[in-house]
């Protein structure tokens, strides 16, 4: 049973959040504030987080510049405003997705069961590869880069193993969506932008002339196979 903790300062919402996410069998830890999420942190692991951006002590895009860097764990943020700029801002912070309130319970759950699925799925390859100075280990779920750790978000490792699993071949803002994310993203591809910088931005010795993740202009983005082998 997957464990997923909900931070959100609204009591009625964070009822509902509950109520709709043990129906689908899930365990459910609740948290209203910042202070609460760092506090069950500091005792156990979730396999998602739902985290509301409003809070009333600080706001979530404060808590993931927190978590992200010490916790493997996927995150869907809640916001109240239908603004590019706060999705932008989120997934820069290293949010995996995002949902705006008022949402559709059934749109939330569909989104949460993508995501889990896509991380189980790559806990379930049992091999790791190697790419010039890059080693991408998919059992762990672990890359390093000459010896040392690269700290991904979940959603930048499954983005990083479909890149590697087109063998080279280019995939298209449209289906990177639909592999990464599994579901209709309503047409919004500049969230593969966003997460292709951030990787580059962690992988790549130059982003302005990256060694593996290409840009196909007018098609899409490669890994680079052919000479990182």
């Amino acid at each position: 049973m997957a464990k997923i903790l909900v931070c959100d300062d609204e009591r009625s919402i964070l009822n509902m959040l509950k109520m709709v996410l043990e129906k689908e069998k899930y365990e459910v830890i609740c948290a209203e504030n910042g202070k609460d999420v760092i506090e069950v942190l500091k005792k156990q692991i979730p396999d998602l987080i739902i985290l509301d951006v409003m809070l009333p002590d600080e706001s979530g895009f404060d808590i993931l510049k927190k978590i992200v860097p010490l916790y493997k764990v996927p995150i869907i943020m809640l916001t109240a405003k239908n603004d590019i700029v706060d999705k932008v801002i989120g997934l820069e912070f290293g949010a995996d997705d995002y949902v705006t309130k008022p949402f559709d319970t059934r749109e939330l759950i569909a989104r949460v069961k993508a995501l889990l699925r896509r991380i189980e799925e790559v806990k379930a390859n049992k091999n790791f590869c190697t790419f010039g100075d890059l080693i991408v280990n998919f059992d762990q779920g672990i890359v390093k880069k000459r010896g040392k750790i690269i700290n991904l978000t979940p959603k930048e490792f499954v983005l990083l193993k479909v890149l590697i699993d087109a063998k080279g071949n280019v995939l298209t803002r449209e289906e990177l969506l639909d592999k990464v994310w599994g579901y209709d993203y309503y047409g919004d591809t500049r969230v593969v932008d966003i997460h292709i910088l951030r990787l580059r931005k962690k992988i790549e010795d130059d982003t302005q002339s990256p060694r593996y993740i290409r840009t196909v202009y007018g098609f899409g983005y490669k890994f680079d196979m052919e000479n990182n082998l």
